[in-house]
């Protein structure tokens, strides 16, 4: 990890600072950029969540899914917390935190849109930052790979009917073509585009052009993830001045949810004999979002001063420090781990 994403929540921190001002000092300028929409797709946003997304996808190779069967049990313990628990449970958090106990603190305009955002953010595992968080952990690379393959391609099915199931469930109307556009345009057309360039390049360039290529892209992308939030908090800047808390509050489904997965990924990889190398990206795979695409959708669905749009956000302004909890849980308990029976006993033959 570049000491620039290590900080990354300082720069987010900053750039909420900067975005509230802006927003205050220039409040015409943000109504113009939310005004650029064509099909209540905003341009602008769609330029800088491309710049995001495909960077990211470029590094995915998904010949990778053949190998899946070489780490079955952590595949499987994945993707059933990826699909199976964690939208479920983040909706369950969300209506109750956000619905329930935190309601009379929030703006009761806003409720059903912020418990929209956290169920969004679920919905959408973690594509690029896995990487970094499995190298962390001393992570099997292959299994990551594959895992992450495997993810993107399934979302590419799952997002649109999950996130419309669940948004269904609590009572918000679901606009389907919005939806099912910022699936075409957030996740199928940029993971089209990502490979068709991935290859170009290593047909030319091979391995090394690929690296050089990845060299250029990373500080543009998140140069593009900054930017979108400086435009985000424009939007956000007076609610958040006037709702100090909010972020606070919707903080909290969010830690619990992270902490829930990755733990019940983790004792599932152990209880199944998995290797602690599988099992540490596995948890970490589990826990984390894809909150570029989350961002994204949320601003197409709900629009940039939805408290959909600021609940995503909330997600990116956590997940560095967060996720740093979690690799350090796991890389200590290694010993523990590896205790167990059945993963002695898998590790043995």
């Amino acid at each position: 990890m570049s000491t620039f994403e290590r900080y990354l929540t300082l720069w987010v921190a900053l750039c909420i600072v900067v975005g509230i001002g802006l927003g205050h000092l220039m409040p015409g300028l943000f109504q113009a950029i939310g005004a650029a929409e064509v099909a209540k797709v905003n341009i602008p946003v769609a330029v800088l969540i491309w710049l995001m997304v495909i960077p990211m996808l470029v590094r995915i190779d998904f010949a990778a899914l053949g190998r899946v069967r070489e780490h079955w049990r952590g595949i499987g313990v994945t993707l059933f917390i990826n699909w199976a628990v964690k939208p479920f449970s983040m909706a369950a958090l969300a209506w109750l935190f956000v619905g329930y106990l935190f309601r009379s603190y929030l703006p009761a305009d806003q409720i059903n849109s912020y418990i929209a955002g956290l169920i969004i953010l679920a919905a959408a595992p973690c594509t690029a930052m896995v990487f970094v968080w499995s190298n962390l952990t001393r992570g099997e690379p292959h299994f990551t790979l594959s895992q992450v393959a495997l993810n993107d391609t399934i979302m590419v099915f799952a997002f649109a009917p999950i996130v419309g199931l669940l948004l269904g469930l609590s009572a918000i109307t679901v606009p389907w073509d919005t939806l099912v556009l910022s699936v075409v345009l957030y996740i199928v057309v940029p993971v089209i585009i990502a490979q068709l360039l991935r290859r170009r390049v290593l047909a030319t360039g091979g391995e090394a052009g690929l690296q050089r290529l990845l060299g250029i892209f990373q500080p543009l992308s998140l140069v593009a993830l900054l930017t979108t939030l400086v435009l985000l908090f424009g939007f956000q800047g007076e609610q958040i001045i006037r709702q100090p808390l909010v972020i606070a509050l919707l903080a909290v489904p969010i830690l619990i949810q992270v902490y829930f997965n990755a733990g019940l990924a983790y004792l599932l990889n152990r209880l199944s004999g998995e290797q602690h190398c599988v099992a540490g990206p596995s948890a970490l795979i589990g826990a984390s979002n894809f909150f570029e695409l989350a961002v994204a959708a949320a601003i197409s669905l709900f629009g940039f001063e939805s408290g959909a749009a600021l609940a995503t956000v909330v997600g990116v302004l956590i997940e560095v420090p967060v996720m740093l909890t979690v690799v350090a849980i796991v890389n200590r308990s290694k010993r523990w781990y590896e205790a167990s029976a059945s993963v002695a006993a898998k590790t043995a033959r």
